[in-house]
This record gives C-alpha cells, sequence and structure tokens, in this order.
C-alpha cells in the first residue's frame, strides 16, 4: 500500500469543528458523541434501525464521519455521513430527538453537512428516508435518477429489524 494512503483517519478527519446557533452547537469532535444516547435512539426510536447492536453503532460511528447536535454539553442530535471524501457520501442516522424538534435543528444540521469544507465535489450524494423528504429536497436531494441502477444486498443473518425489510 502506498505511503500516502493508510487505513487508520488521517489527522486531518480528526480535525473536529464546532458551528454555534443560540444555545445549541454541532460538533465533530468524537469525544463528545453519547454513544449511548445515540444506540439507544437508534435502536429502541428509529424506524430504520430497530435492534442495533451497541458494537454496530460504534463501528458505524468510527468508519463516518459523525456530527453531534448539543444543548449545552447535552446531545439532542446526531448524522453520519459515510464517505471516501473523493466521489461519494451517505447521509446515515440523523436523527433529533423529539423535544427539541421543531427549532430548525435538523435543517441546520444538513445545511452544516453540505458545506462542510470536507465533503465537496463529490459526484453523488445519497441517503434513505421514509418520512423527510421535503427536508432533503431542500438541500438539493431528489429521488434516485435511473433507480433501476440501483441494486442493495440484505444480509440474511441481519439481527436488525427495519420496517423496510418487513
Amino acid at each position: 500500500m502506498p505511503q500516502s494512503l493508510s487505513p487508520a483517519l488521517s489527522q486531518k478527519e480528526r480535525e473536529s469543528r464546532t458551528w454555534q446557533r443560540g444555545d445549541y452547537s454541532i460538533s465533530t469532535d468524537r469525544s463528545r458523541l453519547n454513544v449511548e444516547l445515540i444506540h439507544y435512539f437508534l435502536s429502541n426510536v428509529s424506524y430504520w434501525a430497530a435492534g442495533r447492536s451497541r458494537d454496530v453503532v460504534e463501528r458505524s460511528i468510527e468508519n463516518s464521519l459523525p456530527f453531534g447536535i448539543y444543548n449545552g454539553n447535552d446531545q439532542v442530535g446526531f448524522a453520519r455521513i459515510v464517505t471516501d471524501y473523493a466521489t461519494f457520501a451517505w447521509v446515515a442516522d440523523l436523527f433529533v430527538l423529539p423535544e427539541h424538534r421543531g427549532r430548525g435543528l435538523s435543517k441546520w444540521l444538513m445545511e452544516v453537512i453540505v458545506t462542510h469544507p470536507r465533503l465537496h465535489g463529490f459526484r453523488r450524494w445519497v441517503l434513505s428516508t421514509k418520512d423527510a423528504h421535503g427536508l432533503y429536497e431542500r438541500f438539493g436531494f431528489i429521488k434516485l435518477h435511473r433507480h433501476e441502477r440501483w441494486m442493495e444486498r440484505p444480509d440474511p443473518n441481519l439481527k436488525e429489524s427495519p420496517d423496510y425489510w418487513r
């Protein structure tokens, strides 16, 4: 493997940034993430990650660019971007706790994500949603173009029970 490529996160990828708006902040600082809260919400509240194990949540965060939303020091939202930092990005696991919804936090989070300096020039961004199409359309997302070219491979041993496999 060439020396310029490393399987570990580079220092640049580990650098964190913070955005502030009133009492809320968004940060890519991994040390601030409340993994217990993220796991609970994804595994017990979300429709897309029902039953996801703590180990899978931790590995998914390790291998993504995570964004936390905070009210003071309390985490109130989350999203992660799965990317190669060159051609492709997947917006995943975005949520805002119910008691903090209606304040524009998901819109602000998406604004921060799509303007993040490390997330530019991609050929394609994708995501999957059951009920937030309007939010994502504001940021240029459209239904899959040429959806007939897309395929997925479900794991027959999947321990999660997201609603789209039912």
